[in-house]
């Protein structure tokens, strides 16, 4: 059964100014700084030393970007609105878009990425710079880079992305330009690797409409969704991946996240108070919504001021609800946040792709993984000989005890080297 969707996404609002941050300005839950001085373009900077610098291509807008154009001013919104089919569920409160620029390879390692935003922001509409980092393990959750992006570990690659937002039918702000520095500072702790909480999922539907990421929902699509973009995967990747079993543990899905919600657009309730951007004060591992709909948290209401209407912590696409976890209304899970995790990782190439509880089809279907999740490989066994789109094989990888898919569908494994089982 699904519910009246609340995957809306914003950020704060700004009036236009001319302003100079560093990140001891920003307050940790501040979703973007402003200020009272008005009349003038926006620019948004941190102390930038000597470090490696380049500017973020504005120029190409393509098929991994969304409601975003380019024109002679600079880049801004195509659309300004929440309603029809449009870029947004048609219950979105804001109008926005991304931008996403190809990774960088940097010169030499780096743990802090600050981005110089010089863009005419009108009030109401938003601009933000976000950036994350590659290292051996894999993506970095995405982060704001404008009072500068600390990473627990050097990082040897670095991705952005402009995100706008615009009141519906409001002015949209225009960005001239986003310039971006590396360096090395102190690093912070990372979070523990691993997470896994149970959350109440409830089913997306809203099959047509557009994802986060610019993906067109699918009937029985293989996805979820998540309330902060610092999970979110650009299109077509698995970047960041969720494993989301029933609490009997009897069925389990590997789904990418391409989609934010529900309710709030910046609760990254998996991380600690020191790395959660709204919210701190509630338990890691407590959505918002969980927390306003049992205990009248925030008086009951989300980020916008709306009434919780449930405790849902993640979104499921109907074919993750149905076929993957069997589901038949809305339910507590168990989910894990595998970015926040080690060792190897597995690509599913082509999905949703059968596990077994065993090294062969003969063995009962445990669940799913669907087409373009990262998924953890413990070890490998050999088995059944699988005739595959990347190749034959007897090798079997186990994701998890019970848990095997034919490696035969596996089109490419990083993070180090898969141990025999």
């Amino acid at each position: 059964m699904s519910r009246p969707h609340c995957r809306t996404r914003s950020l704060s609002l700004v009036t236009t100014l001319t302003l100079a941050l560093t990140a001891t300005l920003l307050p940790a839950t501040s979703h973007v700084p402003g200020a009272p001085a008005a009349g003038g373009p926006l620019t948004l900077t941190a102390a930038a030393p000597d470090g490696e610098r380049w500017n973020a291509d504005l120029s190409v807008v393509d098929r991994d970007d969304v409601n975003v154009r380019r024109t002679p001013a600079g880049l801004r919104l195509r659309e300004a609105r929440s309603a029809g089919r449009s870029p947004r569920s048609p219950h979105s409160a804001v109008a926005e878009g991304m931008l996403l620029n190809a990774p960088r390879t940097l010169s030499r390692p780096a743990t802090r990425i600050r981005a110089q935003v010089t863009a005419d922001v009108p009030a109401g509409a938003t601009v933000e710079a976000q950036v994350r980092g590659w290292r051996v393990s894999g993506w970095t959750e995405w982060r704001a880079a404008t009072a500068g992006a600390v990473f627990d570990r050097p990082v040897s690659r670095v991705q952005s992305r402009v995100v706008l937002t615009a009141p519906a039918g409001g002015a949209t702000a225009t960005v001239r330009g986003v310039q971006l520095t590396a360096d090395a500072t102190a690093a912070v702790s990372a979070a523990t690797p691993g997470l896994t909480y149970r959350v109440y999922a409830t089913r997306i539907g809203l099959v047509g409409e557009l994802t986060a990421n610019g993906r067109t929902v699918q009937p029985r699509d293989h996805f979820v969704a998540l309330p902060s973009r610092r999970g979110l995967s650009p299109l077509n990747t698995g970047d960041y991946t969720v494993r989301v079993c029933t609490t009997t543990g009897s069925r389990c899905e590997y789904a990418p996240v391409w989609d934010v919600g529900p309710w709030n657009t910046r609760d990254d309730y998996w991380n600690p108070s020191a790395v959660r951007e709204n919210w701190k004060n509630l338990p890691q591992g407590r959505p918002e919504a969980q927390a306003a709909y049992q205990s009248g948290y925030n008086g009951g209401r989300d980020q916008f001021g709306r009434t919780v209407l449930n405790p849902a912590g993640i979104d499921l696409a109907d074919g993750t609800f149905w076929d993957g976890l069997q589901l038949t209304t809305n339910a507590w899970v168990d989910v894990a946040y595998l970015w926040t995790g080690g060792g190897p990782r597995g690509v599913v190439g082509d999905g949703p792709l059968n596990i077994r509880t065993g090294a062969s089809t003969s063995y009962p279907i445990r669940g799913l993984a669907a087409q373009f999740a990262n998924v953890p490989i413990q070890c490998y066994v050999t088995g059944q000989s699988v005739a595959g789109p990347y190749r034959t094989t007897t090798r079997w990888n186990r994701l998890a005890t019970g848990q095997y898919v034919s490696h035969a569908y596996i089109s490419g494994v990083y993070g180090g080297s898969v141990p025999v089982c």
